[in-house]
This record gives C-alpha cells, sequence and structure tokens, in this order.
C-alpha cells in the first residue's frame, strides 16, 4: 500500500500543476467551455499576499496528484466561519489512495483551529463517484436550497438598474 500523500499549501512556482490539475477536472467535469484560468490568473488570485481563494496540493513524490481551492465564508445566522470547497480533484490514476480524503480532511482541521462550523462544496448532479465518496465521509445534502447565479447581461443589467 502506498503512504498517504504530502499535502500543501500552493506556492510562488506551483502555477503550472495548478493550472493543470484545474484543466483535467474541467475536462472530468465537461466544462473546458468555461475554462478561463491561465498562469497569470493563479499567480494575481491564487498565489498573492492576500488571496481571494486558497488552494492546496497533493504529492505523492514530487508527482502533483490532487488539488482542492477554497475559501472562507461566514454563516451569519450561526455567527460562525466555513470552509467553501470550490475545487476538488485527484488524477483517476491516483483515486482509491485517500488522496481525496486527506486534501478533505485537512480542511476539515482548518476549519476546526479556525472555530469554523462547517465546510460545505456543491457537486454535480451525475458525478456518482464524487457524490458516493462524499456520502461515505458522512457529508449530507443540503435539502430545502436552491443554487441561483448572476451572470453575464443580467449581472450587468441589475447592475445599470
Amino acid at each position: 500500500m502506498k503512504s498517504a500523500p504530502a499535502i500543501r499549501a500552493a506556492k510562488a512556482g506551483d502555477e503550472e500543476p495548478i493550472l493543470s490539475l484545474l484543466h483535467e477536472l474541467a475536462v472530468y467535469e465537461k466544462l473546458t467551455d468555461k475554462f478561463r484560468i491561465t498562469r497569470a490568473v493563479i499567480a494575481r488570485d491564487y498565489l498573492c499576499e492576500r488571496p481571494p481563494i486558497e488552494c492546496d496540493l497533493a504529492f505523492e513524490g514530487e508527482e502533483p496528484v490532487g488539488i482542492a481551492t477554497w475559501y472562507w465564508t461566514y454563516a451569519s445566522f450561526a455567527a460562525a466561519r466555513g470552509i467553501y470547497l470550490e475545487d476538488l480533484f485527484v488524477r483517476p490514476e491516483f483515486r482509491g489512495r485517500g488522496t481525496g480524503k486527506a486534501l478533505l480532511a485537512g480542511l476539515a482541521r482548518r476549519a476546526l483551529k479556525a472555530g469554523a462550523g462547517r465546510v460545505e462544496w456543491s457537486v454535480l448532479d451525475w458525478n456518482k463517484p464524487s457524490i458516493d465518496f462524499y456520502e461515505s465521509l458522512r457529508a449530507r445534502r443540503s435539502d430545502g436550497w436552491l443554487v441561483y447565479r448572476l451572470e453575464g447581461q443580467a449581472l450587468e443589467d441589475l447592475a445599470d438598474s
């Protein structure tokens, strides 16, 4: 059995593995038409002094095999911080070795250390392998909530009103 993957926060010089892993996720999710990330975007948004999004990388030896991107949230009614997991991806040939769980466990530890009450995320409804994985960790669906999004012309029209 392989040893647990090494997990660490992304740092300057990690632009290429971040870009590659996120592009592989976009391919898996059939969302390459929405993929706009570049090395410059990674430097600006992931690796700056106060990044709006954090990034953890998983390695087996020197090879990057997984990624989690996330950011802090706040639940006003609960008066508690939380973590929103934006992306979680493990290269297919490295799945089943505990990498995804290790990335999520690191977020759980970070959340608890900061006094946060939860880690949450969205998953595509057709992604049964991921849903099964999340449910195996005892994550539960947020029943009763629908996700809404303003973008494109609708966003511009509202801003102009």
